[in-house]
């Protein structure tokens, strides 16, 4: 349990130096951290379904771009405290995640555009759904075979 404690916060080296030592000092307990999580997760999914449900009233294309990102950005930040979010964004940035990062903050700007200043649903609807498979290739990423297995999977289904 406590090696998981290590890696879940990102202490997973065995030596730390001496500015990690202060930062681990003033840094929430691992408890805290998980229930911060679990509460930011879930505000999240929540978020995002009461912005797909505000998306059917008359006008609701700008609720629903403003909820249904800012869930997407929560449920996203919700790992910044398992983690840190120093090291949350080092990870986002490493290459075998780049691209997918880049494409996902790329729809979060691109839907609150579409729903906000050029109200066109369709547009929003779209860049909804990017914003959906950027995030899911993104955290496929973090297990490992995840994106071989689903790559595998889609051209056994085309083929």
């Amino acid at each position: 349990m406590e090696k998981l404690r290590r890696v879940l916060s990102g202490q997973d080296d065995e030596e730390q130096g001496l500015t990690a030592q202060v930062l681990d000092a003033s840094s929430l307990s691992f408890s805290t951290r998980l229930r911060w999580f679990a509460i930011c997760f879930v505000s999240g999914v929540v978020f995002s379904i009461l912005g797909t449900a505000l998306l059917w009233l008359p006008g609701g294309i700008k609720l629903f771009a403003v909820f249904y990102t800012f869930g997407n950005i929560a449920a996203l930040a919700s790992t910044c405290f398992l983690m840190g979010p120093v090291k949350q964004l080092k990870k986002m940035f490493e290459t075998t995640r780049l691209l997918a990062t880049i494409v996902m903050i790329l729809c979060f700007i691109l839907t609150l555009c579409a729903g906000l200043w050029w109200h066109k649903r369709g547009l929003a609807l779209l860049f909804c759904i990017l914003q959906f498979l950027s995030m899911t290739w993104y955290s496929l990423s973090y297990i490992p075979y995840a994106r071989d297995a689903v790559i595998k999977c889609c051209s056994s289904v085309v083929s």
